[in-house]
């Protein structure tokens, strides 16, 4: 339902306790790795077909540290987009991958689970297609000249994007695109879905 006064949706996210990694109990388990590193390639190969397997993918995985700690940010999406359920299910089942393997290294770390904010960058296709209705910014190339133009996301397929730019509707290509930006827009219906839900 429309909400004038609503803000900027923002990314859901949920979070596992914190976890100190077990001793690798598989043969293909990564080596360990030089104290202060981690892998964010190795974790994405680890976790890459969990979440392919539940339907989703895997937007980006990313590291930050904290002395000792870690915490382990992985944003997942779908064109159903991504529930509390969704979340808390997949948070569990990327636990459970990671357990088995030393990509982690020794270092506690605590994983968080989130689904895309409206800040991220329309790239790929699928980004592109799940901003259906939205009205994104966009600077478009054509013959050398480049134009920075607002349209609302009609549709868009394996080739490119139908824009509706003031009352017309115009088919960009992906190769004449930059990187998209969705527009906040007071009022338009929330169209992200997503939840918070503490680890244990």
């Amino acid at each position: 339902m429309p909400d004038a006064s609503r803000h900027a949706p923002k990314p859901r996210r949920v979070t596992q306790g914190e976890r100190t990694p077990k001793p690798s109990r598989t043969p293909q388990a990564a080596p360990r790795r030089a104290e202060g590193s981690v892998d964010e390639g190795g974790i994405a190969d680890v976790i890459g077909p969990v979440v392919a397997a539940a339907g989703m993918d895997l937007e980006s995985v990313r590291v930050t540290a904290a002395g000792r700690r870690r915490l382990l940010r992985v944003v997942v999406d779908s064109d159903r987009g991504v529930s509390l359920d969704d979340a808390a299910a997949i948070s569990r089942q990327l636990s459970g991958a990671l357990a088995t393997v030393a990509v982690m290294g020794d270092f506690p770390y605590t994983l968080e689970v989130s689904s895309p904010g409206v800040d991220r960058p329309l790239t790929d296709p699928r980004h592109w297609r799940r901003a259906a209705g939205r009205l994104v910014q966009v600077t478009v190339t054509d013959g050398g000249q480049s134009e920075a133009i607002s349209g609302r996301v009609v549709a868009a397929d394996s080739d490119g994007v139908i824009l509706e730019v003031g009352e017309v509707r115009r088919r960009f290509g992906y190769a004449a695109l930059g990187a998209g930006a969705v527009q906040v827009e007071f009022g338009h219906p929330q169209t992200e879905l997503g939840a918070t839900r503490d680890g244990h």
